[in-house]
């Protein structure tokens, strides 16, 4: 488990988010590659998506995620820049690993300390679960997804209950065309050791995943 220790409230990697053009496409990819099934999810009704998800062991867990057809466009952007003209292109292509999350236990606290705007802290609500997190107004990515969405659960965690897939997340990395803002960003958070981020042209995050097929790469 990766976690950051340091003057209370601790904050500590919750999920990480696979989105796909579709909820089954997001399935069967991530089916295929860390060779565990995943767990039925449930339905965003304010923001139109539903899930499917895989526990990582205890309080982390791979959340897949994708508009529903089913659900009515919300009033406002979806999350996780799912209405993204570039994002939904890039979508159509393969699902793919575009963000993570961060659980905290006082979330107005932590989403000051992080000099990237992180957005609004949002109420919401699934089933039993119940929690709140920052969103953007537009529905944006902090740094294209490197810098966590914040976290905080009221009551029941998704873990509580979740199949453990024996699937365990040992490390996060990403590259950005402006690393400098983003590893500031991370070490306000506390976040600096536990993901590193170096040059790239184009902003990715990757997550290393102990699978039953061996270290996998998302």
């Amino acid at each position: 488990m990766i976690v950051r220790r340091g003057s209370p409230p601790d904050l500590a990697v919750d999920h990480l988010v696979v989105a796909a053009a579709s909820l089954e496409c997001g399935v069967a990819w991530i089916e295929e590659r860390i060779g565990v099934q995943t767990s039925p999810g449930g339905k965003h009704v304010a923001m139109g998506t539903h899930n499917a998800l895989v526990g990582l062991g205890p309080g982390v867990y791979l959340e897949v995620i994708a508009i529903d057809p089913a659900l009515a466009p919300p009033a406002r952007p979806r999350w996780y820049a799912l209405d993204d003209p570039r994002m939904r292109a890039e979508l159509a292509e393969s699902p793919a690993l575009i963000h993570w999350a961060a659980r905290t236990r006082d979330i107005e606290a932590d989403a000051t300390r992080s000099p990237i705007d992180l957005g609004t802290i949002t109420p919401m609500r699934r089933g039993d679960l119940e929690w709140r997190l920052t969103v953007p107004d537009d529905g944006h990515l902090p740094a294209r997804g490197l810098v966590p969405t914040l976290i905080q659960w009221s009551g029941r965690h998704p873990t509580d209950t979740l199949r453990d897939s024996g699937v365990r997340l040992t490390a996060l990395a990403g590259e950005h065309p402006e690393p400098a803002p983003v590893r500031e960003a991370l070490a306000a958070l506390g976040f600096s050791e536990a993901l590193k981020v170096s040059y790239g042209r184009v902003p990715r995050l990757a997550a290393m995943l102990r699978t039953p097929r061996g270290v996998v790469t998302l």
